[in-house]
């Protein structure tokens, strides 16, 4: 196998290979993934005992991937840390080790305050813009916009779906009301874009139909929270986001933001497609005026999408 060079290369390929290691290779391939600091860091004596094999498992894991030894795949996970002043995925398990286990509402208020900053600092420093720009370009080229989510992760996708229906794009939530989600994302086809989030233990119905609007030829924008998950394979463009946690209940603050940024730079590339026209509702999506301009949301009844699949003209 051929030696990867850079960080984002090799987390790639470990994603991809991920379903045909053995076991144990697996275990080491999922804490590289969550843990890539001490990968760089760490001696192959310690790293072994906190992902639970032995030395000569990392070394061969190492080779698998075509690096001489352990040493040498070091050096790209070293890599990853030059210029970052700071390690964000440490600050956030510091910002939840912290001191005393909250108990009081206003202790577990400064503790989402204090681990979500944290949060939002590692989504700065981690999301690549160009792969902002490629989302966006994703969101403004297709012809209707279906966003899939389920459980922890809905409330991003209703946001997703209202932020692009006020800025007139054909949004379509599958929701599966009724059980009809396979239904609703059959309107999907090979000119249109599904927006999938889904965080461990990721949701069945929201593989499912991601899984079946891929095989269409539908592209695939992926919000998750691992490069091992199942989304990022079948994703013309994967986000991967870590968000602050107490007690296995993990906020959504980092997704939430990434989602609004993603929302208001189409809206930026929608009214620059337009001089001298304001895209519908991007400045203010609940119908707030500026200045004597007294303009509504867009609420183009024409374009409207049904819950039901239906034909192209």
């Amino acid at each position: 196998m051929e030696r990867k060079e850079t960080f984002d290369e090799l987390k790639l390929q470990i994603s991809s290979e991920h379903g045909k290691l053995s076991k144990r290779l697996r275990q080491i391939a999922e804490f590289a993934i969550a843990e890539p600091d001490q990968m760089a860091l760490e001696t192959v004596a310690i790293i072994g005992k906190r992902a639970k094999v032995q030395p000569s498992t990392l070394i061969r894991f190492a080779k698998h991937f075509g690096y001489d030894g352990f040493s040498d795949m070091q050096r790209v996970f070293r890599s990853r840390l030059i210029d970052r002043a700071l390690t964000y995925s440490q600050r956030i398990r510091e910002a939840q080790a912290e001191g005393v286990v909250p108990t009081l509402t206003g202790d577990v208020l400064a503790h989402f305050v204090e681990a979500d900053h944290a949060a939002l600092q590692h989504l700065r420093a981690e999301i690549p813009p160009a792969d902002l720009d490629v989302a966006v370009e994703l969101m403004a080229q297709a012809e209707i916009v279906g966003v899939v989510a389920q459980r922890r992760s809905f409330p991003i996708a209703a946001y997703l779906a209202y932020g692009l229906t006020h800025l007139g794009r054909r949004a379509h939530l599958i929701d599966g009301i009724g059980g009809m989600g396979a239904e609703q994302a059959r309107l999907l086809g090979s000119r249109d874009l599904l927006i999938a989030i889904s965080h461990k233990p990721y949701a069945p119905e929201t593989l499912d139909t991601v899984a079946a609007a891929a095989e269409r030829g539908v592209k695939i924008l992926a919000m998750t929270d691992n490069a091992l998950s199942p989304l990022p394979p079948l994703a013309a463009v994967s986000f991967e986001v870590e968000e602050a946690s107490l007690h296995g209940i993990r906020s959504l603050t980092a997704s939430m933001c990434l989602a609004v940024t993603l929302v208001v730079g189409l809206g930026q590339k929608l009214a620059a497609a337009k001089p001298g026209a304001e895209a519908p509702g991007a400045l203010a999506f609940d119908g707030a005026k500026s200045g004597n301009n007294k303009q509504s949301v867009a609420k183009p009844a024409s374009r409207k999408v049904s819950g039901s699949p239906r034909r192209r003209p």
